[in-house]
């Protein structure tokens, strides 16, 4: 059967996310007068990202809620027992360093646009709506994706097959009509196979394991450029899979 629908992941796939959090983070720190306190910049930075990943586990697990979250994440990295105002105000200050650095990545566009006559498009993100919707707007994509269905108002994250499912059921498809294209190994790329989509997981550096499982397992790929040959999309915009 023909895949006739993408569902996209947003951070770390079509969004540089880790790169928007790294510039945002470091003119943050420098502002507020925490870099004294590290090392080096790039500790300061891995203890904020070894903490947001803790916390997220969290939220994914229902253990939080998406403004609890930002604000153990703040209150954790800097070790005080701040209000839910002040934890509030810190990461507002964060944010506008963070949304400064906001960019695609260079094949984000190019897939969209190679893809948006053969496919149509929806977003699963283990977000907020709010945050999500608001990011696509800025970055200029919103109106490219049919609907965006965000963890924190769907009641449940990936990799669960409820979230992939909820993708589909928005679509009208079934899953084995939709693709899902995401960044992260286990949460994107097993979830979404396991849950029955056709996975494609992309792996930009290089540097991570593949998920290891049965014959549904994900395809990897190191750039957009290589979904329409993985699609059979009619489009002269592809390349070859560079992994072997």
């Amino acid at each position: 059967m023909s895949i006739k629908a993408l569902v996209w992941d947003v951070d770390d796939t079509l969004f540089d996310y880790t790169g928007a959090d790294r510039a945002g983070m470091r003119g943050h720190l420098a502002a507020e007068g925490l870099l004294d306190g590290y090392e080096s910049v790039e500790q300061a930075l891995s203890r904020w990202r070894d903490i947001t990943d803790v916390q997220w586990a969290r939220f994914a697990a229902g253990e939080s809620d998406w403004q609890g979250q930002r604000r153990d994440r703040v209150r954790e990295f800097l070790g005080e027992p701040l209000s839910d105002a002040e934890a509030d105000g810190w990461f507002q200050r964060y944010d506008g360093h963070y949304e400064a650095a906001w960019a695609l990545f260079p094949d984000a566009l190019p897939a969209l646009d190679a893809l948006a006559a053969s496919h149509r498009h929806a977003v699963l993100s283990n977000s907020s709506l709010h945050n999500q919707d608001r990011k696509l707007r800025v970055l200029g994509v919103r109106d490219r994706f049919e609907t965006v269905l965000c963890a924190a108002e769907l009641g449940v994250s990936k990799p669960a097959e409820a979230a992939f499912h909820a993708a589909c059921e928005s679509l009208g498809l079934p899953p084995h009509q939709v693709a899902y294209v995401g960044d992260h190994p286990e949460i994107d790329g097993r979830g979404a196979a396991e849950a029955g989509l056709l996975s494609i997981w992309i792996d930009r550096g290089g540097a991570h394991t593949a998920p290891e499982g049965g014959p549904r397992g994900p395809h990897r790929i190191a750039s957009l450029a290589e979904l329409p040959v993985i699609l059979g999309a009619d489009t002269r915009f592809g390349a070859p899979s560079t992994f072997r």
